[in-house]
């Protein structure tokens, strides 16, 4: 701006219009600067020319720019030269000069006979314009720097260009909350499904379509959420700067809706990930019953094999006394054998009983199987009972002799037959101490790969969130503001690859059927919530400074005003240190009853739950509202009825003549045919057209 400033001095004791200046700052504002330098220069060259040509050090009626930007200077000098003009009161070069009467007062100050203030009107902004700058042509020699049409067809321009932009965020909003709502209504119920074919390899398909689910398929989607959060704050900022009424979603699409549905979306997940995980170790489990059920029925059967034979042979007929006795000896040791079987017999039973509680998948074979070897086993009791009561009927000759020899041979015979010399072995364990011992081994090693990842991502997600949170209150420009969350942006983006890692490391821990890792204080699940919180801060700090529509001065100075007042550093002011921070920045809220109820207005603005107190947010929300040039209805209204040549209607060869191709159509197809009186063949009616563009409209 200073340089614009710079530019407009040397053009005009040059003779010629500061073009540059244009391409540096907004238009408006460059404009505004440029006329005021030439008014002034006008007014006081004889004083300043010296100046201009010896030093830097300008000095208008007192004003010194060593100590002042030009800037500053100039809008200093404005405000002492319009202070005793009632109507005027200059607070910037964008606001204070709209409607002209700025630009009068200041050459009523110094040649009074070029205009009769009294008879100006704010109410006749447009007029107030044409005559100072009509006025500053043909008496001041400054050149004519602004048009009125020109001016009423860029408002237009930059109103319909918003309006467009608008538009499309609207329809990028509809468009994304559509599909990520038809997303989660399809993706819910495939969650929400408990169901599996009971098999331990069925579920571990399903569990990878889960990871698939997890890796592949939310993410996209969960950028998607953050992307509409993102149009929606947008969209709702630039409404509200621009005085547009808020937008609302059709039914069913608000925000609040995303967030509910998304909600529902992560409850089956989480719900859908504990059953499949549960349901897997269930599965493990009855995998392992069905293998010690099997192991323990072939051991079984395999020593009942011939039982039944043995047991019914009639042998003992054709024995002497001396054998017989050795054969009832061989079946008193045959009945100590069968007395050791029938806890294996009930383990078998019992084994089954639970496969059949748990739900096993073959609970038909196991039962059935299970069944036979009972049957079997209350066959060989029976045949037991008989073979011994045959036997019973023997003589008791030769007792004790025979009964040694028996067991010495009964004792070489079951060691022979069952290798008591590997008796030590356990052969119901399917469990080897070694297995288990490599097994848990391999468990901690999964455990600490998993939390020495964990905690240097939790670490890292909790230090960003905090610097994300912190730029907020950091003093600095917006820029430097927007350039920190920038980088911060790229570094998430970055550190993707961390989570992925993780994850792998998450299922890895999830096969091993691990639930508990005593050196970390991060889960999978804390995770995964931090960084999805930490994807959509950086993406809603970044939008809120974008759409900020106020300057870096402007943010420091609102800043450090509102600072100051708070006293006890709690980012919220009372209502009457509220107040002094309202006078410090220039409003004027007067110490009687009118003033009361102005303050009390603002009030109802920025503490519409009645708190008693005002937040750095809503104070600079308000801030940026008062300090953001807004168009209005009557004046878009106003410039349609400039380029109309004060007609009620407007033309589409008008239109197309003043505005760009693509705007003109624009309105060409939105605008109403006007049937008011005096109408002509394809009259526009740009009334309600104007309106419509601010208020509860189709937009």
């Amino acid at each position: 701006m200073d340089h614009n400033l710079e530019v407009c001095h040397s053009g005009y004791f040059s003779g010629r219009v500061p073009a540059v200046a244009y391409h540096r700052v907004p238009k408006l504002c460059c404009i505004t600067c440029g006329v005021l330098w030439y008014i002034t220069c006008g007014v006081v060259q004889c004083t300043m020319r010296g100046a201009l040509q010896c030093t830097s050090k300008v000095s208008i009626l007192g004003i010194f720019f060593s100590e002042l930007s030009a800037k500053e200077g100039l809008l200093l000098w404005c405000q002492r030269k319009t202070s005793p003009y009632r109507n005027v009161n200059v607070q910037n070069f964008h606001l204070s000069f709209k409607d002209g009467l700025a630009f009068c007062a200041l050459i009523h100050r110094h040649r009074p006979e070029l205009i009769d203030y009294d008879k100006l009107s704010k109410d006749r902004p447009l007029e107030n314009l044409n005559l100072a700058f009509d006025v500053a042509e043909k008496y001041l020699d400054i050149p004519r720097m602004l048009d009125a049409e020109e001016t009423a067809a860029n408002r237009i321009c930059k109103v319909l260009k918003i309006n467009q932009e608008n538009e499309r965020l609207m329809e990028e909003y509809e468009r994304l909350a559509s599909d990520l709502l038809e997303w989660i209504r399809r993706t819910t119920p495939w969650l929400e499904n408990r169901s599996t074919d009971n098999t331990l390899p069925g579920t571990q398909r399903k569990l990878e379509e889960f990871r698939d689910y997890r890796r592949l398929h939310k993410p996209p989607k969960l950028e998607e959420k953050a992307k509409l959060e993102t149009t929606f704050n947008t969209l709702q900022t630039r409404l509200r700067l621009s005085n547009r009424p808020a937008y609302i979603p059709t039914e069913g699409k608000m925000v609040s809706d995303i967030a509910s549905a998304w909600k529902g979306l992560e409850r089956a997940e989480k719900g859908f990930e504990e059953w499949l995980l549960s349901e897997l170790q269930r599965l493990e489990r009855l995998d392992h019953l069905a293998k010690k059920f099997r192991h323990k029925c072939d051991i079984h059967e395999e020593w009942s094999y011939g039982k039944e034979d043995m047991l019914q042979a009639q042998d003992f007929k054709k024995c002497r006394l001396n054998e017989l006795k050795a054969l009832k000896k061989k079946h008193e040791a045959f009945e100590s054998d069968l007395a050791a079987h029938q806890d294996r017999v009930e383990q078998i039973a019992a084994i089954a009983q639970e496969l059949n509680t748990l739900g096993y998948h073959d609970c038909a074979s196991v039962n059935a199987r299970c069944q036979r070897i009972c049957d079997q086993w209350d066959l060989l009791g029976t045949l037991t009972q008989q073979r011994r009561h045959a036997l019973d009927t023997l003589g008791e000759a030769d007792k004790e002799y025979n009964a040694i020899m028996a067991l010495v041979q009964e004792i070489q015979r079951i060691s022979q037959q069952y290798g008591i010399q590997n008796a030590l072995e356990n052969p119901y364990s399917t469990l080897q101490a070694n297995t288990e011992m490599i097994r848990q081994q391999n468990n901690e090693r999964l455990r600490r790969q998993f939390a020495s990842k964990a905690n240097i991502v939790g670490q890292w997600i909790e230090r960003h969130l905090d610097a994300v949170a912190s730029i907020g209150m950091q003093k600095g420009k917006l820029e430097e503001h927007l350039n920190k969350l920038r980088g911060i942006e790229r570094e998430v983006n970055a550190f993707r690859p961390n989570m992925d890692e993780l994850e792998k490391y998450n299922e890895e821990v999830q096969e091993a059927m691990i639930f508990e890792n005593k050196h970390t204080p991060y889960s999978m699940e804390t995770l995964r919530v931090g960084w999805e919180q930490l994807l959509t801060s950086v993406a809603r700090n970044v939008n809120e400074v974008e759409n900020q529509g106020i300057s870096n001065e402007q943010m420091e100075e609102f800043r450090k005003s509102f600072f100051h007042f708070d006293k006890s550093r709690s980012r919220r002011l009372e209502p009457k240190e509220f107040k002094a921070c309202l006078i410090s920045l220039g409003y004027n809220i007067r110490d009687d009853h009118q003033g009361e109820a102005d303050f009390q207005r603002i009030m109802s603005i920025v503490d519409p739950n009645h708190l008693g107190y005002v937040t750095f947010d809503a104070f600079l929300d308000f801030m940026t509202r008062e300090a953001t040039d807004n168009d209005t209805a009557e004046q878009v209204m106003q410039s349609f009825r400039i380029l109309a040549g004060d007609k009620p209607y407007i033309t589409a060869d008008i239109l197309r003549r003043e505005l760009p191709p693509d705007q003109a159509e624009y309105c060409i197809s939105r605008m109403a045919p006007y049937t008011g009186l005096g109408a002509v063949p394809g009259a526009l009616d740009y009334s309600s057209f104007s309106t419509a563009l601010y208020g509860e409209s189709d937009l």
